[in-house]
């Protein structure tokens, strides 16, 4: 009698648990998480480091400023000259503190006082005010982009403190007026002399540096000795002139 060979069934591959591949999926999440995390702290502190001694050939803003222009078919030339701040007139210097942050050298990147007050006004229906420091415009001209998102805000905040403890205030005023935009196309201290008024940052008077300040924060919509409105304020800023003294 014959006997009736059975061929043995192949084992069924043993299936990972669903609980393992949710695991499996959140660690390489995490890992690439903390990569990119660790990552971006590296060079955010080299370029901070590096602006310490370097100065900034170009800020964010310039590009998206010069695809706007481009998108408009507006043919604007982009004019920056960096200056160190010993070539910068002390009386732009004490006329953007005083327009801008007139706590500049006490708080520690953040006045916590004038945020409160901005608050305050915002909550009352009053004009939108954001309370910034020169620092916070300093952190967002150089590595940011403009918005009102608290993404950027975060990294804003971030930025900010590391400027801080990294540049000191002489080196963050240097870099604010070496890199702010002054009117359509025009960054920094010396561009904005030679566009405004034809002559050296240096020999600014004290009311032709009230005049700058005084179109802060909207250069591209204001021109100094424009309207009564910058006129008020320039005047303003040029009794508050008198009574800043720079403390570096």
């Amino acid at each position: 009698m014959a006997i009736k060979k059975t061929t043995p069934k192949p084992k069924a591959k043993p299936t990972k648990p669903k609980s393992t591949e949710k695991k499996g999926f959140f660690g390489q999440f995490m890992r690439f998480f903390w990569k990119a995390f660790m990552w971006f702290n590296i060079i955010s502190l080299f370029f901070v480091v590096l602006y310490k001694f370097v100065p900034v050939p170009f800020t964010p803003l310039m590009a998206i400023r010069y695809f706007e222009n481009s998108a408009d078919g507006k043919d604007i030339e982009t004019q920056h000259d960096w200056v160190p701040l010993e070539d910068i007139s002390k009386n732009l210097q004490k006329a953007v503190i005083a327009s801008e942050d007139g706590r500049f050298f006490e708080h520690s990147g953040f006045d916590f006082k004038a945020i409160q007050k901005a608050a305050v006004g915002n909550f009352k229906g009053r004009k939108l005010k954001g309370g910034s420091t020169i620092t916070q415009q300093t952190a967002k001209n150089v590595f940011l982009w403009q918005g009102r998102s608290y993404i950027r805000k975060g990294l804003e905040a971030y930025y900010t403190f590391l400027i801080e403890l990294i540049w000191g205030k002489e080196r963050i005023l240097e870099v604010y007026l070496n890199s702010i935009e002054m009117g359509d196309g025009i960054y920094g201290a010396q561009a904005a002399t030679q566009h405004w008024h034809n002559r050296d940052c240096k020999s600014l008077t004290r009311m032709q540096a009230a005049g700058i300040a005084a179109i802060l924060p909207n250069p591209r919509k204001f021109k100094p000795n424009g309207s009564a409105y910058i006129s008020n304020k320039q005047a303003k800023i040029a009794r508050y002139i008198l009574m800043t003294k720079l403390k570096y």
